[in-house]
């Protein structure tokens, strides 16, 4: 019996301020698409139909809209919130499924989303606790000015407050500002226990560079005095730093390409093998690969695309992901992931010194967190790595 054939959009900007990521996350897409069409067992084949905004959140509704009014029902894609919510009001026009694969500051369910990366839980509150146990609670939070870097910054305020920490201040720019200079100065002047840092793409490797440079002219060793931590910062963005500034910043993620695991050898190897020339496996790709892999499984199960049949399909789904198990909550369509925290290192990947033991249940809300935020709060136990 022949496979049934489902066409896919595909959305990524692999164009603009964060192509660099983008398009790891459109590999990881093609590589698990290309995967279920040479397993006979799959039962369906997935016909891309590919997309880039380049950034620009008028061009991801656009595209959104074409592809749903063509009759695409499925979309995988955007990396930012703001083209995520740009994009969620035609999906519920049209009925359609967004699979979106990127860790976000949560504080959304919707019903036309499948939502494959991690939850504020899983990622910023592992790393609050993480930061005032080792740093201390005085912050600086710089970020790029849009509702990733607002929301992940008042978790992070709030979490502090609650523990008799402070935020010195908090700066927003434009995505793709690369003129840093006054704001580095105010922070070294104020010499928090930490940065937290919420930039995206080309501003973030320039304000890696910088900061790192103009600690060194005043002898401060950044990594160790002022180090910087983030949710978002994944392997192909440590390669675009640089050699001079790549070691020794933090990251809060559900997936590192250090990872051991016979699942990730797999990954690593094929992804390698399909992209030679890069960019890098990212956490954000791994998203998109586990994504495309649910997607056709629901596909398979309902015997169509219709949403209601693969919306049922998907909940309580489960695999074996590079990061290990996956599977999505019934309820808010959210992914229970593993959390993790790493170190980067000189070659451009991540150390891991902390992680879950086990998957931990998505709470996009933070409904679990009471008291709210608080180091007593529910939150992962994370066991020392090295």
């Amino acid at each position: 019996m022949a496979p049934k054939c489902y066409r896919v959009g595909l959305l990524f900007s692999t164009s603009g301020p964060y192509s660099v990521v983008a398009q790891s996350m459109l590999n990881g897409a093609l590589l698990a698409l290309e995967q279920v069409n040479a397993e006979p067992e799959a039962g369906v084949r997935l016909e891309p139909v590919m997309g880039d905004p380049g950034g620009v959140n008028a061009e991801y509704a656009r595209l959104a809209r074409e592809m749903l009014n063509d009759g695409i029902r499925h979309v995988v894609g955007c990396y930012t919130s703001s083209s995520r919510k740009e994009v969620i009001p035609f999906f519920e026009k049209h009925d359609a499924l967004l699979w979106y694969p990127s860790h976000y500051e949560g504080f959304e369910a919707s019903a036309n989303v499948v939502y494959t990366g991690a939850a504020p839980n899983q990622h910023i509150l592992p790393l609050t606790r993480y930061l005032i146990e080792e740093y201390g609670k005085h912050a600086f939070c710089v970020g790029s000015n849009y509702i990733w870097a607002w929301e992940n910054n008042r978790i992070l305020r709030e979490t502090l407050l609650a523990n008799d920490g402070e935020v010195i201040a908090e700066r927003y720019l434009p995505v793709g500002e690369t003129d840093f200079d006054p704001l580095i100065e105010k922070i070294v002047d104020a010499r928090p226990s930490f940065v937290f840092n919420t930039l995206i793409g080309t501003s973030a490797y320039h304000f890696f560079r910088t900061f790192r440079a103009a600690c060194e002219k005043r002898g401060i060793e950044q990594a160790r005095e002022i180090p910087v931590a983030s949710c978002s910062l994944s392997e192909p963005e440590l390669e675009e730093i640089g050699p001079d500034a790549v070691d020794g910043h933090l990251s809060s993620s559900v997936y590192f390409s250090t990872i051991d695991s016979a699942a990730n050898a797999r990954f690593i190897e094929a992804y390698r093998a399909r992209f030679p020339a890069g960019p890098t496996m990212s956490a954000d790709a791994e998203a998109t690969f586990i994504a495309v892999r649910l997607l056709s499984d629901a596909l398979r199960s309902a015997g169509s695309d219709a949403i209601d049949p693969v919306r049922e399909a998907v909940g309580g789904a489960a695999i074996t992901a590079p990061q290990g198990r996956v599977s999505i909550d019934r309820d808010s369509r959210h992914a229970y992931l593993t959390p993790r925290i790493g170190r980067s290192n000189g070659r451009a990947r991540f150390d891991i010194i902390l992680e879950s033991s086990r998957p931990v249940r998505p709470d996009p809300y933070l409904i679990e967190s009471a008291p709210r935020y608080t180091l007593v709060a529910r939150r992962p136990n994370l066991r020392i790595v090295s």
